[in-house]
């Protein structure tokens, strides 16, 4: 039930760091450029500036809800370099063993050196596009839904910004929701090129036709009882854990 849990526990971490720099860095820039999350802290204000600057016809410093969905869909792309490799041991170590094929991996570090005399970083890598695929527009409703819902549930004369427990829970399980009803599809699609022998498909196309060509189309949305059953404690407890961690590191620091 357990197999091929290390992976997402070593790499959960770094993921949700990045997605989340990334986010907030948009979001509080005012703007959905990609190149500002990688300025150091102390040029926030010049970033903020010329960034206000390069649209001066803005009304309002705060984010819409496009450049909301934005800025979520731009978070996942830097995570990819650690989500898909990741993601690629943890469906090997989950699948091997069925069939007449055995065993074949010890643990994570066996599953990527495996990969990398297989084929090098490309092995690794493999199911890269079709990560970002889910990742991108999931995160895209991810980030707008779990703004949208807070700032609606949050009580009047209170802001967003305050610590409201219950706010947090439903605005982060909604999140969760968003996202795996567009995300289940590429998901699909990814963990077939990740557990599939070398040279069953060529691509993410010849993947997603074979898919329907062997098992329908409602193939594609194979674990979507499963992932929803997920969605809502997992996301609701992701962003309680974020708000509480930064309500308490704003104290200090």
């Amino acid at each position: 039930m357990y197999r091929g849990m290390l992976p997402p526990l070593l790499g959960v971490t770094p993921i949700f760091a990045v997605s989340f720099w990334v986010r907030l860095g948009l979001q509080s820039a005012s703007h959905p450029d990609v190149l500002i999350h990688a300025l150091p802290r102390q040029a926030y204000d010049a970033s903020k500036k010329l960034i206000l600057a390069l649209t001066p016809n803005r009304k309002t410093e705060t984010l819409s809800l496009g450049e909301l969905a934005a800025a979520g869909f731009l978070s996942a792309v830097p995570t990819t370099l650690i989500t898909a490799p990741v993601e690629r041991a943890k469906v090997l170590l989950q699948v091997q063993g069925q069939g007449a094929g055995g065993t074949k991996y010890k643990g994570v570090i066996d599953v990527i050196g495996h990969l990398y005399k297989e084929g090098g970083l490309r092995s690794i890598f493999r199911g890269s596009f079709a990560t970002v695929a889910r990742d991108g527009p999931g995160s895209a409703a991810y980030f707008a839904a779990y703004e949208v819902t807070k700032k609606a549930l949050t009580p009047a004369g209170s802001t967003p910004a305050e610590l409201n427990l219950s706010a947090i829970i439903v605005a982060g399980g909604t999140a969760g929701v968003a996202m795996w009803s567009l995300a289940i599809p590429p998901d699909v699609i990814k963990s077939r090129l990740q557990s599939a022998p070398t040279g069953t498909y060529s691509g993410f196309m010849d993947c997603v036709r074979k898919t329907i060509a062997a098992d329908g189309v409602g193939a594609l949305w194979k674990g979507f009882g499963p992932a929803m059953a997920r969605a809502f404690p997992a996301n609701a407890a992701t962003f309680l854990g974020v708000e509480a961690s930064r309500h308490v590191l704003n104290k200090f620091f």
